[in-house]
Parts: structure tokens; sequence; C-alpha cells
């Protein structure tokens, strides 16, 4: 049912702004769909975007269409919604204001729910960025895409055998589950380029490498569920190197525990920081730039501002760190918009937030995944299976459900992956 506000009554009614149109934001904003309140989703792109997926596009096996829904498309029936682009400069907490970049225009709020979500940091060697891009963003995913087919087709037109073997080389740093699934995901596009798609390459092989400065793989993983993952990418030809911090990283490769990996093509997935929530708001944060929240989500000292999702440093309870993954960020969304419901109906707040955590997955490939339940563990085929059935539930759309399940089911029979698209900078991989 569509809730409609009169135009008048936007000005009386109690004024919610959203600020981040991610996993926990529209989770937030769906929440409130019936609420007596005028809700402001403020977002830099028009549009959600599913990044789980994310380096399916990366790597030419989906399209950005099939994970991106504009955000208009999907409140489109909550009439007590608007949605606004905009790039946050400052937060006045006494006027209860917010600045957008390039705006003259304030917007005020009496509640204020921030999930801005997290970026990149290469631990204070920002001077590696243009060597090593991030994965974050559909911006992202189409540069890497660029760099890692545009060195195919280098390599199949230089004559120098050197720099083949470094085009045909590719470095994922990081061992977190998008280093994994984008090492496996390079490794398959590899093989079959090599072998069907460019004819001077063929019987020549593509070296993955997926660095990972820690003692092992996928931390939040149970063991044994980890040590079939690694045997996975290492089924497909990735070499894993665990135990090796990256030292430096430039134009031809990498210095990893004091040795040298020459590549053309690197890719940063080691690390993620908070957005600059903590300083908006004029609070400390953490070591990772999270802002500490009550056991409700709001702001310490400020019941009218919640912190969710990546921005957020959250505990259950029993003390425990909820993850700066997905699934919380959209139960935090939800929670706080039902608070928000309860609080404008005069109705007593619920009890304080606690993840669930339904079971942690990861592919590796497109054959294999590892799911975590708790109460069951699944690898290998089954495990897929399950991986593929969440992550279509959880897209948003049927149509974009179908044509995801349908470009992988055909990609699994025929092997045969997404239309392989070079768009974005001529320059060089």
């Amino acid at each position: 049912m569509k809730t409609e506000l009169p135009t008048t009554a936007a000005q009386t009614v109690p004024r919610i702004v959203i600020l981040g149109g991610g996993f926990g934001g529209l989770s937030c904003a769906k929440a409130l769909r019936r609420a007596h309140a005028h809700v402001t989703l403020i977002d830099q792109r028009n549009f959600h975007l599913f990044q789980p997926l994310l380096y399916q596009v990366a790597t030419a096996a989906l399209s950005l269409a099939d994970i991106a829904m504009p955000i208009r498309w999907i409140v489109r029936h909550q009439g007590n919604t608007q949605v606004q682009l905009g790039r946050v400069e400052a937060i006045d907490r006494q006027a209860r204001s917010i600045q957008l970049s390039g705006h003259d225009q304030v917007i005020f709020y009496d509640y204020l729910v921030v999930a801005t979500g997290a970026c990149h940091t290469y631990f204070g060697h920002d001077d590696w960025a243009p060597f090593a891009p991030v994965l974050k963003t559909a911006e992202d995913a189409i540069a890497i895409r660029h760099r890692v087919l545009a060195a195919f087709e280098q390599a199949e037109v230089t004559a120098d055998l050197d720099e083949r073997r470094r085009l045909l080389s590719f470095v994922v740093i990081g061992g977190g589950p998008t280093g994994v699934e984008m090492a496996g995901a390079i490794a398959e596009l590899a093989r079959t380029e090599l072998a069907m798609k460019h004819r001077t390459l063929r019987g020549q092989r593509a070296r993955v490498s997926l660095v990972e400065a820690g003692p092992r793989l996928l931390t939040a993983f149970p063991t044994s569920l980890m040590q079939k993952a690694r045997r996975s990418l290492e089924h497909l030809g990735v070499q894993v190197l665990t135990d090796t911090p990256v030292q430096l990283c430039d134009a031809v490769g990498i210095i990893a525990a004091g040795k040298r990996i020459e590549t053309r093509t690197l890719i940063w997935a080691a690390g993620v920081t908070a957005s600059a929530a903590a300083e908006w708001l004029g609070v400390e944060a953490d070591k990772g730039g999270r802002v500490r929240v009550e056991s409700d989500l709001s702001l310490p000292g400020d019941k009218n501002i919640f912190v969710i999702g990546d921005t957020a440093h959250v505990t259950n309870p029993d003390g425990q760190a909820v993850p700066g993954i997905a699934p919380p960020a959209k139960q935090e969304g939800t929670y706080v918009g039902r608070l928000l419901l309860r609080r404008l109906a005069g109705a007593l707040p619920p009890g304080a937030f606690r993840y669930r955590n339904y079971g942690n997955l990861a592919t590796v490939g497109r054959k294999s995944a590892i799911v975590d339940f708790g109460w069951m563990r699944m690898s290998g085929l089954p495990g897929w299976l399950t991986w593929g059935a969440a992550h279509i539930f959880f897209l948003i759309g049927f149509r974009r459900r179908v044509m995801v399940m349908l470009s992988w089911l055909w990609s699994y029979v025929t092997t045969d992956y997404g239309t392989r698209l070079i768009i974005g900078s001529r320059r060089k991989p």
C-alpha cells in the first residue's frame, strides 16, 4: 500500500534522513515505508549495488545491470520517501543539519541514520593506489575488467617474451572473501581465454597469485573449510602465498616477503576503513575508522543519530564484534527503522540490537564454494549451489534474479563467460 504525504505535512511531520543507499540504509528506508514521517535517502549514486557479486562484473561473468538497481525504483511505492543525490561534506549536530558537497541547500533532520559504508585502505601506502586498484564501486569493477581483458589483448600482440609473461601474471592482494573469489574468477577466466579465445596464446598458461600477509585465508571460516577453499584455488592453478606481507607495489609488480613478483595487473583486496562519519559527527573512531555506538545503534550522547553498517563499531550483548558484511548491515538497518517506528508511535523501544549470524559463504571459481551455517557445513558443488541460491534470493528484482541464474547456468554448462567488453581508459594495463 502506498503511503502518501501531503506537501504541507512534510514540514510538520518528523524528518528522517538516511545517508547511504547500501544494504543498511536501504533496509532502514524500507522498514520506514509506513512511517508517518518525511524520509530522505541520500546517496552519491542513483542505484543500489549488490556488492557481493561485484567481482563477477570485474571478471566479465555478469554485467553491471545484473547487480545494480535504481534506488528510486526500489522505493517507488513509498510515498513518504524522497531520494536525493549528494555527497556529505559536513554534519552540524547542534543545528541538526547536513551540508552536501556542491549544494547550497542545507538538509535538516529530526532523526539521522548514517550508513555511508567503508572505503579501501592501503595501510599508509596510498602511493600504491595507481598500481593496485580496489574493488568497491561500479567504476572500480569496470576499470579492473578493462585491465584484465586488456592484459590478454596486449599479451597476444607483444613480441617481448618477458613482457608477455608479466601480462599473463595476475596478483590479488588480500586473502578475505573478496580476494579469494576474485583470484578464483580470474583463474577461470584466464583458462577459457587462453584455451578458446586467443589463438596465438594457446598452450600458454596464466599465473594467478593470491597474496595474504597473515597465516591463513578466510579467517571467518573454520579451518577445515578454509583448507578446502585453498585446495580448490590451487586446483584452479592459483598460487596461494600466506605469511607474505606486501612491501612494495609499483608498475611492474610487487615485492612481498622480500621477493619480487612481476605483473601488469594488481588488484587490492586487503583492507577497508570506514567512511569519514566519525569526522562529520565529531566523535572518536576505532582503529578501523568506525564509530562506536550504543546497544541500540545510537550515537553515544545523541539518541536522534544512529550509525549502522560498515560505518559502525557494533558489538552483540555478549561482547562479540559484529562483522562488517552485508547481512549485519541489513539487520541493523531494519532494527533502526523499526525502532524509529516505535518511537514515532510513542511505544516502548525494542531491546538491544543483536546480530543473528545465519552463516558465511564464499565461492571459489564457478563450481565450488564453502558454506558455514554453524550446524551444517558444505563445500564443493553442493556449497556452490547453496551459495548461488542465497545470492539470487537476496538480489533485488525478479528480472535480475532470472538473468543472473541463467547466466550462471549457461557458464556452468558451456564454460563460456559473459560478454567480454573492454570499456574505459585506453591506457595499457
